[in-house]
């Protein structure tokens, strides 16, 4: 052992003083391979620093590189850097999701930022500040499917498949459905108006609406005779389940044995509403619907048990029954043999799903297709009823601009439209031609003498308005859907009405 002891010189041997000197540092193999591993990872740390935060940065460390979005980066990047403008970066991504929803064709897919998100959830809760009409796209047009029931919108005189051209002068040509609600909705009290194509031929007209709180309440209810009741329900939102649960049992208390349900001009809703209000009426085992996604076999909903309305019901349906309106009557004709009355369906067989984004945005796409119980497919072809009847030609006329005068020697389509206003409330007009003559002003004095208006025979402002209030009310009170359902159900439920025999016998003598 080479150890020094205390108070001697070690000597060194001869023959290694004489060696060179080396130029070689001498270490133990663990701290060599210690050292070698902090150069690999000193070395991987400034390689990712270089490309995550370099100038020449290609793609973001640990997201695969994806060719398909090259095209979409070299766009970008050369609109950010050369267009003359400053340019918004979230407007260029959010112009390019735009695009690509658009790319899809499909009127029911949007997508919609952080704000329009916000405004489409208040659709679908308990109220909203705008003017009350659930509008689509259709062939490029924003188009009114339905005006929610007693809505400025409806007051106004909007009807089932007006064309939405401008809001307060802005052409909304190629607009989304989002988009046009953003412009049509607004602050309660504050007038907004629309310039509408109604017709293929007709002059666009212009109606000012003043916006409202529109309420979302979904279902209204009343007794039609001493035993059938009218239950309307005008969409598909988080409480219409329980409203309806509640007129259920009101007019149970009022003696109801059978039920006319009504969806039309229902434009839809949530789908799960719908579902829960199947289930009132189908035996629990049968099918209410069927929803297939690409590539994947039809899932099939089928009726549960718990509450059902154990009564006779006839179903109400037109061209204004869309989507979740039309999934009912599907479920309801086809498993619970329940007759529909009126006209077609819309015609939407497809399901969307809306995802939100992290930015609060969302993304609403058509995931699915649905069919009825029996496998049926209605998209774009409705569904028919068993019954048809038709509405009356004066529950689809055109609006009648207020503002202006029609009187002796006017010549027009609006002339033609309170013509046939005024046949309807049972005033004789003459000829309907157009052409405001003698006869046609005699019946205007006469409407003005009757409603204790100035009887000048000018048919114009508050005339206007009383001719169109009256025929709404018409409309409402003289029902020949309802009342071709309500005899129908009648009929299958053996029921027949009392009549008052004190008020018979009275008018005999």
């Amino acid at each position: 052992m080479d150890e020094k002891r205390p108070g001697e010189e070690q000597q060194p041997e001869a023959q290694a003083a004489e060696e060179p000197k080396s130029h070689f540092i001498r270490m133990k193999t663990f701290y060599f391979i210690m050292l070698v591993f902090s150069l690999i990872i000193a070395t991987a740390g400034i390689t990712v620093f270089a490309l995550t935060f370099g100038d020449e940065k290609a793609v973001e460390v640990n997201s695969p590189e994806r060719q398909e979005f090259q095209k979409l980066y070299s766009a970008y990047d050369q609109i950010e850097q050369e267009y003359f403008e400053e340019v918004e970066q979230e407007d260029l991504i959010n112009g390019a999701i735009n695009g690509m929803v658009d790319a899809l064709g499909d009127p029911y897919s949007d997508y919609m930022d952080e704000k329009e998100a916000a405004q489409f959830m208040e659709g679908i809760s308990s109220s909203f500040e705008g003017i009350g009409a659930e509008v689509q796209e259709r062939n490029g047009y924003v188009t009114v499917v339905s005006p929610i029931k007693n809505s400025p919108a409806e007051k106004a005189g909007v009807l089932p498949n007006d064309q939405i051209l401008e809001v307060d002068g802005e052409s909304i040509q190629g607009f989304s459905t989002t988009e046009a609600v953003m412009l049509i909705r607004g602050e309660k009290g504050t007038e907004v108006t629309l310039t509408i194509q109604r017709g293929e031929n007709a002059d666009p007209i212009e109606i000012t609406i003043v916006r409202d709180e529109i309420p979302i309440e979904t279902v209204y209810a009343e007794m039609v005779n001493d035993q059938v009741a009218h239950i309307n329900i005008t969409s598909f939102s988080e409480n219409t389940y329980d409203e309806l649960q509640e007129a259920i049992a009101e007019m149970e208390e009022q003696g109801m044995e059978a039920a006319v349900l009504d969806v039309r001009q229902n434009p839809g809703g949530l789908l799960n509403t719908a579902l829960d209000i199947s289930n009132l009426f189908i035996e629990e085992g049968k099918e209410m619907f069927e929803v297939q996604a690409k590539g994947e076999e039809p899932e099939v909903y089928l009726a549960t048990g718990g509450d059902k309305l154990d009564i006779p019901v006839t179903l109400l349906i037109d061209g204004g029954s869309a989507s979740a309106s039309e999934i009912l009557a599907g479920a309801m004709s086809e498993s619970a043999d329940v007759t529909l009355v009126g006209e077609k369906t819309f015609g939407k067989g497809t399901v969307q799903t809306a995802n939100d984004l992290s930015d609060g945005s969302n993304l609403k796409f058509t995931t699915a297709k649905w069919l009825t119980p029996d496998g049926n497919w209605i998209h774009e072809e409705g569904i028919e009823p068993d019954e048809v009847v038709p509405y009356p030609e004066y529950a689809s006329l055109p609006f009648l601009d207020p503002s202006v005068e029609l009187k002796d020697g006017s010549i027009s389509e609006q002339v033609q439209t309170a013509e046939k206003m005024l046949d309807a409330l049972g005033y004789e007009v003459g000829e309907i031609d157009g052409v405001f003559e003698e006869e046609m002003e005699q019946a205007v004095i006469e409407f003005q003498e009757a409603n204790d208006l100035e009887a000048d025979g000018v048919l114009t402002e508050d005339t206007t308005y009383a001719v169109m209030d009256q025929l709404r009310e018409k409309i409402n009170t003289e029902d020949p859907q309802l009342q071709e359902a309500t005899t129908i159900l009648m009929e299958q439920a053996g029921l027949t009405t009392e009549e008052p025999a004190d008020e018979e016998a009275g008018t005999e003598e």
